[in-house]
């Protein structure tokens, strides 16, 4: 065990040093918030799979596949299938407008500065997707180092705190390539044969457990459209995937190096239900929690050592999912949510690229440092973060998907239909949590039911449509702006000042 132990720590290490790299080269804002908008396929492909696959597809996927045998993939796929769509649809457009945050495309596209509530609803996503990371990782702390859970949260938390500080995203894309190459090392080259090899291959699964294990609905219907209404959809208007949109080279590369990592994840949760189903053979006793398998498989069925690169793996992807959703947030904070409630109180804050290129690092540093001592907090103070990230994506989903995605594909989408779509589906799903939640309409799910999501998606695109066809078109100022903006894609300049056009 002490040598599992020096492999994580050896890991850990590692990561502050590729803080150290990544800072040699940012430079400017872009380099900090997008990486300079330069990465090639290899990187791009890794940072892409690594931010979306964190600890609930890594150790919730192998602990789904020991409970419910091979349908235990279908939440790693759906995760799949979400970038796939994203890259496929979405991802070239995204990478012409370059731009920083999802509430700026919106800003963009329709012109109308009450779409600036998204940044709102974003922020709270992102902060609560970096705070349920934070404290999935501190489990594998806290079994390696025997630390109490607030010790354990806090320390893992300053590293990804401190490298994601230090370079901003390239020194995250830069962990994350480092990332990327154990988990796949972790979970295709060790995991899965030794696991397999310790059950016996499929004969010997076969031969003791139950025949549904092997059924592709096993975990039932119901769970499974639940994976894709929050996870496919959750990623498709996501700041923390977009953001890795942006740091594509080009449009080529956004769309199959994307596409890429859309396949890998799907191999990667098909990967973790076989490994699961193995353990649930090879495990010498039953386990009472299904994400206690991961670290089992590691400590029982793999060698010293090997099972240390396996840890290491589970903290990589909890720890590549903190960080991608970090920077997302604080880009969010400064890029959308400061501004808006400052012109609440008819203050003007700039925060379009300065002069001074130090200037802005310096800013999004203490953004950064700001929020993830917030999302440090948050981790030890709240024990069940999942509850508060059901109701972000919930909002997420149900509040904003129709006004994005409909501006991107439907150009008779209008500003005000937009900003009512935006409106009512986010109060028509919080209301709909709230009436689930305190039981007034049954359902055994409670706030985790998917009704609150088809009322908000439903209402908003009803309102999207019925808004926008009874307004006037976008202004033809305002759609030469978005066709400028595509058009002038080979450019390398990265304009932020989408009010001032918007206004002219």
């Amino acid at each position: 065990m002490d040598l599992n132990v020096a492999i994580v720590v050896i890991y850990l290490v590692a990561m502050l040093a590729f803080g150290w790299w990544g800072k040699s080269r940012t430079k400017n804002n872009s380099d900090f918030l997008v990486a300079g908008r330069r990465l090639g396929p290899f990187l791009y492909t890794g940072t892409m799979a690594a931010v979306v696959l964190g600890g609930a597809s890594t150790v919730g996927g192998v602990g789904l596949g020991y409970k419910f045998g091979i349908s235990g993939m279908w939440l790693v796929v759906a995760i799949g299938v979400g970038v796939l769509l994203l890259s496929l649809l979405f991802a070239p457009t995204l990478q012409k407008l370059k731009i920083y945050t999802v509430s700026q495309m919106l800003s963009l596209r329709y012109g109308q500065e009450t779409t600036k509530v998204s940044g709102i609803v974003m922020l709270a996503y992102t902060i609560m997707i970096s705070a349920t990371s934070t404290g999935a990782y501190a489990t594998i702390f806290v079994v390696l180092f025997g630390w109490d859970r607030w010790l354990a949260i806090a320390v893992g938390g300053a590293i990804v705190l401190v490298y994601s500080t230090i370079g901003g995203m390239w020194s995250i894309t830069l962990a994350d390539q480092v990332q990327f190459v154990i988990k796949t090392v972790g979970v295709f080259m060790l995991m899965l044969p030794f696991a397999w090899n310790a059950a016996g291959g499929i004969d010997g699964i076969r031969e003791r457990v139950d025949a549904s294990f092997f059924q592709w609905d096993g975990i039932g219907t119901q769970t499974i459209i639940t994976y894709f209404v929050v996870y496919t959809l959750g990623l498709l208007i996501g700041q923390d995937i977009w953001q890795r949109v942006f740091t594509a080279r080009t449009p080529e590369v956004a769309r199959w190096g994307g596409a890429t990592a859309g396949i890998y994840c799907i191999l990667y949760g098909v990967a973790g239900a076989l490994i699961g189903m193995a353990a649930s053979v090879a495990l010498s006793a039953d386990v009472e929690l299904k994400d206690d398998v991961y670290a089992l498989v590691a400590t029982e069925l793999l060698p010293i050592g090997v099972g240390g690169i396996v840890l290491a793996a589970a903290v990589a992807a909890m720890m590549s999912t903190a960080s991608g959703s970090l920077i997302a947030a604080a880009t969010v904070a400064r890029k959308d949510v400061v501004p808006f409630v400052a012109s609440w109180f008819g203050k003007d804050i700039d925060n379009s690229d300065s002069a001074n290129p130090e200037h802005d690092i310096r800013a999004n540093r203490w953004y950064i440092l700001v929020i993830g001592m917030l999302v440090v907090l948050i981790s030890i103070v709240v024990n069940d973060v999942v509850f508060a990230l059901t109701i972000a994506y919930d909002i997420l989903v149900g509040g904003l998907l129709v006004a994005i995605i409909g501006g991107l594909i439907w150009k008779r989408g209008t500003g005000l239909g937009a900003a009512w779509s935006m409106a009512v589906g986010c109060l028509v799903t919080i209301a709909s949590l709230v009436i689930y939640a305190t039981g007034i309409i049954h359902s055994a799910d409670g706030i985790y039911a998917n009704e609150p999501i088809y009322f908000g998606l439903a209402s908003s695109l009803i309102v999207y449509l019925v808004v926008s066809l009874l307004t006037p078109a976008t202004p033809a100022h305002i759609r030469k702006v978005w066709g400028d903006r595509l058009a002038a894609a080979a450019t390398d300049s990265n304009p932020e000042d989408v009010p001032a056009q918007l206004q002219k």
